[in-house]
């Protein structure tokens, strides 16, 4: 690799060449798109209008490839300033401009150059003692434990309420008329946006004791899949009820067993297997056994399941690429929050600028002050509901949340049919129980499977020294 000698300005001037030539490149190619799908360039029409206005039920196939199109606004530029770096040596220079600051730490990780170990991870000289954490009285733990359980049913019942109100329902505007909000992406915008201020604000409040090592692009990833996912999630109440979504949610542990035996070759147990049958089993009894009037087509329902088949496989990819993330860099829980909402809002940003979206959303919300009030509520649970998450886990660990969850999606559904009127038959009632019940036996025997490792360990017997 040759290292080109650069002096002044000129590598910054490359650089910013590259972000605006690929934009203009970007914006000529959605001029392109927008003229195909009939849009005249002397009427006030954005790309994400012509869009909408496209046929209901193959307009999200579109609206995709058009956001992914969005995207490309930081991929495109993100990967030339890459190459380039790489290919003349940048960071190896001695002028440290603020730009040459921010392209290190998404790219190295750090302002400066710290000694890192061969997997990029922090030496262990530089972490810093953690005190221990003090001890609880019983008192002081069910307090604790009922606040991590109060936080998270209100936050994400609250926001599973909303979410549906805000996909399914119309909303009034001073005229009287109603009219139904369609952007997905810009309540994802939204949500995204607040979790990265409120994990900001948090981190600047109580600095993490652990300092950030990791690249920020490799967070890119993660964000990528986070916002598809919810993507997928808000475009498939369009097509199925509520019910039907956080019941597939359960589905996950399919996925994601599928995710983690491909990208890191793990092992599971045979329990594990007999319980993702029988959530698969109950899955299957709770479509059959449900249905809704406003959405009844085959082509409606094979839709909604394949979006929610996509959500689980985005979502399945984010949580093992966190996880990755977690053991090379040892990150804390908040600072992952931090990266990964940081890039997701920057994704998201740039695809509705792009489409036009930002100004169709507003002109929405001007018009509809109830719309607003939602969304607001909507993403403040949002991001409180994943402070709470982090919390529990760190205090009481996975089984606890997962158990609080798991009772949080069966009160949703019991809230979702009461206000929303959804019907489930016998049938379908049946294959929730299933689903629950193979929840709670899979939580148990991962338990029970510890405690015989940690019985079989102290029972072996020691070597003579």
């Amino acid at each position: 690799m040759y290292v080109y000698k650069m002096s002044g300005r000129v590598p910054e001037l490359v650089i910013c060449s590259f972000i605006v030539v690929s934009l203009l490149v970007i914006h000529f190619f959605s001029d392109l798109i927008r003229a195909s799908l009939g849009g005249n360039y002397t009427r006030d029409v954005t790309l994400s209008q012509l869009v909408e206005a496209q046929s209901s039920d193959y307009a999200w196939l579109l609206k995709l490839l058009v956001n992914c199109f969005g995207y490309s606004c930081v991929f495109v530029p993100g990967y030339l300033i890459y190459k380039y770096v790489a290919r003349t040596g940048y960071l190896e220079r001695g002028n440290k401009t603020c730009l040459h600051r921010a392209i290190n730490m998404c790219i190295t990780g750090n302002s400066s150059y710290d000694q890192l170990d061969a997997n990029g991870s922090p030496t262990d000289k530089d972490r810093p003692d953690v005190a221990a954490t003090p001890k609880r009285t019983s008192s002081q733990e069910a307090v604790q434990l009922l606040w991590c359980f109060g936080g998270l049913m209100v936050s994400y019942l609250t926001w599973g309420v909303l979410q549906e109100k805000v996909m399914t329902q119309h909303y009034l505007n001073f005229a009287g008329e109603s009219a139904k909000f369609k952007d997905s992406q810009f309540l994802v915008f939204s949500n995204r946006l607040l979790a990265f201020v409120v994990a900001l604000a948090y981190l600047q409040w109580q600095p993490s004791p652990v300092r950030h090592r990791a690249p920020l692009y490799k967070y890119s990833y993660a964000s990528f899949s986070n916002i598809m996912s919810a993507w997928f999630q808000y475009e498939a109440l369009k097509f199925v009820n509520f019910p039907t979504q956080v019941l597939a949610k359960s589905c996950k542990i399919i996925p994601v067993m599928l995710m983690g035996k491909i990208m890191s070759k793990t092992k599971y147990e045979a329990y594990e297997y007999a319980t993702a049958l029988l959530i698969s089993l109950g899955m299957i009894f709770f479509m059959s056994g449900s249905s809704d009037s406003s959405k009844a087509s085959g082509v409606t329902t094979l839709t909604g399941v394949f979006l929610l088949s996509l959500y689980m496989v985005f979502d399945s990819f984010t949580a093992n690429w966190q996880g990755s993330l977690f053991k090379s860099y040892g990150m804390t829980s908040l600072q992952m929050m931090c990266g990964v909402n940081l890039f997701s809002s920057i994704f998201t940003g740039a695809s509705l600028s792009m489409q036009g979206g930002f100004m169709d959303s507003l002109a929405f919300a001007t018009e509809h002050p109830k719309f607003v009030f939602d969304m607001v509520v909507l993403s403040i649970c949002s991001a409180v509901g994943q402070l709470f998450i982090y919390h529990t886990i760190d205090v009481f660990g996975p089984v606890v949340f997962t158990i609080i969850m798991t009772l949080r999606q069966a009160v949703a559904i019991l809230l979702s049919c009461v206000i929303y009127h959804h019907s489930i038959s016998v049938l379908g009632i049946f294959g929730v129980l299933i689903v629950f019940l193979a929840i709670f036996l899979r939580v148990f025997c991962t338990q029970r499977m510890r405690a015989m490792r940690k019985r079989a360990e102290a029972n072996k017997p020691k070597m003579a020294v």
